[in-house]
């Protein structure tokens, strides 16, 4: 397998993104997408779409390179059949190690992933948060995690804190919508939870139909940096 091998200028753009330790022990959180420039990230429900160009997706690998865990929702396995894989690597024979992780209330991962993309190309089982409410009455070969839904919802700081208790130490979040627009507001003790926010704007509209990435309410960023590519364009920040 070919390294994708991002542009050398995105990788000091990146530097101060990138994981550290936290000092309260939870894992490192770093918020990436790529939308269109009306704010989309694919042109319908359940539609999968192509919007970052190979500098950026290249770059979205190198990022993983750095993280421990990649996390999804349920409804981007449905749509895109993800291989949540990291495909950036220094060397031929040593792929970087990211363990996949699925927010399924419904475990709907019981009955795909044995036929799914993921299962073929990492080597990693994939960690699936379910609503505590599911009844497993069979051997199941999946990391299998029940937590406490709330008005339909687990809470992040519930997701979080078992990560730590699995000594993950940092998790890239990338989709869909809905987890997106949910944690960009989520605050913890009045902390904004993500660490850092990357976005790709790609060069293309997706139109009024498409799946909008848009929060409850407004948000203020700092430590804002941009970098520009022949194709796309990346902002990197922090929640202020």
């Amino acid at each position: 397998m070919t390294s994708l091998v991002p542009p050398e200028s995105i990788k000091p753009f990146l530097d101060s993104y990138l994981p550290q330790p936290k000092p309260n022990g939870l894992p490192f959180v770093t918020l990436t997408y790529a939308q269109s420039l009306d704010s989309r990230i694919s042109v319908a429900k359940g539609k999968q779409t192509v919007i970052s160009h190979l500098e950026t997706k290249s770059m979205t690998h190198y990022i993983r390179h750095f993280h421990e865990a990649i996390l999804v929702g349920i409804g981007t396995v449905l749509a895109d059949d993800p291989k949540l894989d990291c495909r950036y690597f220094e060397k031929a024979s040593k792929k970087h190690p990211i363990r996949p992780i699925i927010l399924d209330p419904d475990f709907k991962m019981r009955s795909l992933y044995n036929s799914s993309t993921m299962k073929k190309v990492n080597a990693q089982k994939p960690i699936i948060f379910i609503g505590d409410h599911v009844v497993i009455d069979e051997v199941i070969e999946l990391a299998v995690v029940p937590l406490p839904l709330v008005n339909g919802q687990m809470r992040w700081m519930d997701i979080l804190k078992a990560l730590q208790g699995m000594r993950i130490k940092s998790v890239m979040v990338e989709g869909g919508a809905k987890v997106i627009n949910d944690l960009l507001v989520y605050e913890y003790e009045g902390k904004h939870v993500v660490d850092s926010l990357i976005v790709t704007i790609g060069s293309t509209f997706l139109g009024s139909q498409g799946v909008e990435v848009s929060p409850s309410r407004g948000l203020e960023l700092k430590d804002v940096s941009w970098w520009t590519g022949e194709r796309d364009g990346v902002m990197a920040a922090r929640i202020g």
